[in-house]
């Protein structure tokens, strides 16, 4: 049997002006990664040469024009641009917008080709990317319009793992934007890649309230009672192990997460900030839901640091492996699901 080629692993440079090239280059700059996956990174051998010389990195890459030229053993760059951007470290320019956009293009375009597998994203800032034919708050709504799928914001490492019902959404608009359907897709999502992305046959879910102590029984706001109670009571009925909705104040320090796979945070800040109090440096941003693999450090263009070799690439590493980890259980389940008759039947 011929052995299987290593997986394809797509990277956008993200904001030139920040740390996504440095959290990147020192990833490979540790020559055993590529024993795990050939890397190709969208952006310009003029930008990463820049880059590596200021950051004075010791570390070698192969150029090429399209990613399914891509050579196994070796660094791959993608020549996205010719020309050579301005870098200004530590600035939210409009330049650096811009070319984040290039490579987050270029990227999302191969891994929808398939000449990539999966795709590992730099930080973007979330202002300068705007343009005419750009207006998404971040990744997660650009790749939920690119790629099939309900999207889901899934911030994970291998002990905790936290959803988002809403994710960049101001928090005066989070309740209204909460209703059944939303609590109802977010739910299945959440299992399907549980059970797909991470092998976990029978997942458990638990919701966090909307309000503080979950409303204090309508004392502090209607909405858990009106619309998350209800739909965790039918979900649970119908099959579902989805529990709560529990007062997001003591869930996380009481350890009460630990009972569960998974939980649903009601908006951005309910959830992120205790994941990256408990993880970070080591958690993940996963856009779940998908029908690619994508996946982040848990942190931004760090513009403060930005140019001065501080970056630590740990969360960037594990974005890398996580991209691995899933696209590998993601085709052995399609494997398994794809005719389990006929499997059953070679197993007797």
């Amino acid at each position: 049997m011929q052995e299987e080629g290593k997986i394809k692993l797509g990277i956008s440079i993200g904001d030139l002006n920040g740390i996504g090239c440095e959290v990147v280059l020192k990833t490979f700059e540790d020559a055993r990664m590529l024993d795990f996956c050939t890397p190709i990174i969208f952006a310009s051998n003029k930008t990463i040469s820049f880059q590596k010389k200021e950051l004075g990195l010791d570390i070698n890459y192969h150029g090429i024009t399209d990613a399914s030229k891509a050579v196994d053993g070796k660094i791959n760059v993608v020549n996205v641009w010719k020309e050579i951007p301005k870098t200004k470290f530590g600035e939210a320019t409009e330049e650096g917008g811009k070319y984040a956009i290039k490579s987050l293009r270029a990227a999302v375009d191969a891994l929808k080709n398939d000449t990539i597998d999966a795709l590992v994203t730099a930080p973007i800032n979330k202002n300068n990317i705007q343009a005419e034919d750009f207006k998404f708050p971040g990744h997660t709504d650009f790749l939920a319009q690119e790629l099939e799928g309900e999207s889901l914001m899934f911030m994970v490492t291998d002990e905790l793992k936290v959803g988002l019902l809403t994710d960049h959404v101001a928090v005066k608009d989070a309740p209204a934007a909460i209703n059944a359907i939303l609590i109802r897709n977010k739910v299945r999502t959440i299992e399907k890649s549980l059970q797909m992305d991470f092998g976990i046959r029978a997942p458990k879910v638990a919701l966090l309230g909307i309000n503080p102590h979950s409303g204090d029984n309508g004392i502090i706001g209607k909405e858990d009672d009106e619309v998350l109670k209800p739909v965790i009571k039918e979900m649970s009925e119908a099959g579902h192990l989805v529990f709560g909705p529990y007062s997001a104040d003591s869930f996380f320090g009481s350890d009460a997460y630990k009972n569960f796979d998974a939980i649903l945070a009601a908006y951005h800040d309910q959830g992120l900030i205790p994941f990256k109090t408990l993880s970070f440096g080591k958690g993940v941003n996963y856009t779940a839901g998908l029908s690619k693999v994508r996946t982040s450090p848990d942190h931004g263009t760090a513009y403060e640091i930005a140019g001065k070799g501080k970056a630590d690439h740990s969360s960037f590493k594990e974005a890398v492996f996580t991209a691995l980890h899933i696209f590998k259980n993601r085709k052995e389940y399609q494997e398994l699901t794809e005719n389990p008759l006929q499997k059953q039947r070679v197993r007797r």
